[in-house]
């Protein structure tokens, strides 16, 4: 029997780190020291303030945790990258820096006691701070309200002010197990089917509504009732007498919906709106009766021809009063274009070659290249639902509908948080003021730092060889220099 060793131990192990010796002897080590920023932030703008005074009368004089700090504090931890309630660990194991943070279970039962009533107050809290938001807004950068931008250009209305664009969607969020009022989706999954909308111009979550995953896509009165909302948290001075644009996909073009939108304006809301519009028989009857000179080349994201691309209007074309239930003066205008491979396409589409979709609007003026390029800007709203899936609309945590509705309410106010920061503290900083929740944490949020303590003040001590260092250091400096309102 052969006594030799099999294999070998010849090979030496490859140190390609620096060695380290770990101890645990460290003082004053912190981490997550950059969501300090998102907590100092809400208290601000007065959105910790406002929240507190929901529950001012049903507070016990004994309570140790205030229930609108303790909203707040769930609103940073999910902007933090939190996705349950017992994530509030994150800033509940650093007293140093944040504070004293309610446990989970306290958490729990304040998200709990969360009445449809508070949900409301909760609105109107939110709706008071972002006021105050947009006016420090203005105060740090020179303009209360960013402009959108449409074809590289910003969408400004016919006096010069940049137009407030709300973009409304649904989306679906699967439930991995069982919770009140999930159901199954249209896509044979199981969940919720919230509707959301948000203010293109500054990504902020205006307003969301939690629905069963079985809920209609195009249900006009929850479509209304979430713009309704959305316009509540619009503050007074960009809400009437201003250049407001509603944007929707195909789901918003019901008669009641549109219906709506254009009744706002008897109460003194400038709204316009662009939706999308189902192709059918009757719009591939109008396409077909029309010159392929009718056609005009469709613009790109940067206002430039879009090559096998091109935009008609249909209006025209259409029998007469075949339009006569939708809003006066609405316009209809087809695109096509040749589809890309995979491309599902009608028995008509497959003969001719030509993807056609088709949107309506009632803008009376502007070239039908421009208009489709500013409803096509509509699908910027998947990247703000995207996004807000990664900071808390991803998944909901509780079994209770009502606690998933006050989370709903935490996601949203978290993403507004998100949103404010970049728009008023970083706005010059290209890099951090487009980026997506998962780059913000690493580059800022999750910072280490060391706590110092000394002349009755507490030191964040942040790591010069940081990169981001200095513009978080720069960060806290503009935030400690906004203006706050009198009271």
């Amino acid at each position: 029997m052969s006594t030799e060793p099999r294999g070998t131990f010849e090979v030496k192990a490859t140190r390609t780190r620096p060695p380290v010796v770990v101890s645990a002897d460290g003082d004053g080590v912190v981490s997550h020291s950059g969501s300090r920023l998102l907590a100092d932030l809400a208290d601000r703008s007065t959105l910790t303030a406002q929240l507190s005074a929901v529950f001012a009368g049903r507070v016990a004089p004994q309570t140790t945790h205030d229930p609108g700090r303790v909203l707040v504090d769930v609103a940073v931890m999910i902007a933090d990258g939190g996705e349950c309630i017992s994530d509030i660990a994150t800033l509940a194991d650093q007293p140093g820096v944040f504070g004293a943070v309610a446990s989970d279970s306290t958490c729990w039962r304040v998200l709990d006691a969360v009445t449809g009533a508070d949900l409301v107050e909760i609105d109107a809290a939110r709706a008071a701070a972002r006021e105050v938001i947009w006016a420090q807004r203005a105060e740090a950068t020179g303009a209360a309200l960013p402009a959108s931008t449409v074809a590289g250009s910003p969408l400004l209305g016919r006096d010069g002010r940049a137009v407030l664009v709300i973009d409304e969607d649904a989306t679906l969020v699967i439930a991995h197990s069982e919770k009140e009022q999930a159901a199954a989706t249209f896509k044979h999954t199981w969940g919720f089917h919230p509707v959301l909308a948000f203010c293109d111009n500054t990504n902020e979550a205006l307003t969301g509504l939690l629905r069963p995953g079985n809920a209609g896509s195009n249900t006009a009165a929850d479509h209304i009732a979430v713009i309704d909302a959305a316009l509540a948290q619009v503050p007074a001075e960009h809400r009437h007498g201003y250049p407001i644009l509603f944007r929707f996909d195909g789901a918003g073009a019901s008669k009641a919906l549109l219906g709506h939108l254009r009744g706002l304006r008897d109460q003194g809301v400038d709204a316009e709106f662009t939706v999308g519009w189902a192709v059918t028989a009757r719009e591939h009857a109008a396409i077909a009766e029309l010159p392929e000179i009718a056609w005009t080349p469709a613009i790109d994201t940067d206002g430039d021809p879009r090559d096998g691309a091109a935009v008609v209007e249909l209006t025209g074309m259409f029998a007469a009063g075949a339009l006569r239930d939708y809003p006066e003066g609405m316009r209809v205008i087809a695109r096509r274009e040749r589809p890309h491979p995979g491309a599902q396409l009608d028995l008509i589409e497959e003969r001719d070659g030509w993807r056609y979709t088709c949107f309506a609007t009632d803008t009376r003026t502007g070239q039908q290249s421009w208009l489709d390029a500013r409803h096509r800007s509509h699908a910027r709203v998947e990247d703000r639902i995207r996004c807000g899936k990664d900071t808390g609309l991803g998944r909901f945590p509780s079994k209770l509908f009502t606690i998933n509705q006050a989370w709903l309410a935490c996601a949203l106010t978290a993403i507004d948080l998100l949103a404010w920061t970049q728009t008023i503290l970083l706005h010059d900083q290209p890099d951090l003021a487009r980026a997506e929740p998962k780059t913000l944490r690493y580059r800022l949020l999750h910072t280490a730092a060391r706590l110092i303590r000394g002349g009755r003040r507490l030191r964040l001590k942040i790591d010069r060889t940081w990169r981001w260092a200095p513009v978080l250091a720069a960060a806290f400096q503009r935030l400690h220099a906004l203006p706050t309102p009198q009271t």
